[in-house]
């Protein structure tokens, strides 16, 4: 029987804390910021945590 694969689209964008969670970039932030606040650039920076509705489905997919 072969190997399950994870999904590769899933694993390049999330990454799992050490409780389960899962940790992403911030959507639009590769270009176009003379359109945006300084407020809102600000708030872009670093990751944000994948809200816990989808958290289960996206780590089944991570674990193939």
């Amino acid at each position: 029987m072969p190997k399950m694969k994870s999904n590769r689209a899933v694993a390049k964008r999330f990454k799992t804390t050490a409780k389960g969670g899962l940790k992403s970039a911030h959507a639009f932030t590769s270009h176009r910021f003379h359109g945006k606040t300084k407020k809102q650039r600000r708030h872009l920076r670093g990751t944000h945590m994948l809200n816990s509705i989808w958290v289960k489905s996206y780590t089944e997919l991570l674990k193939k």
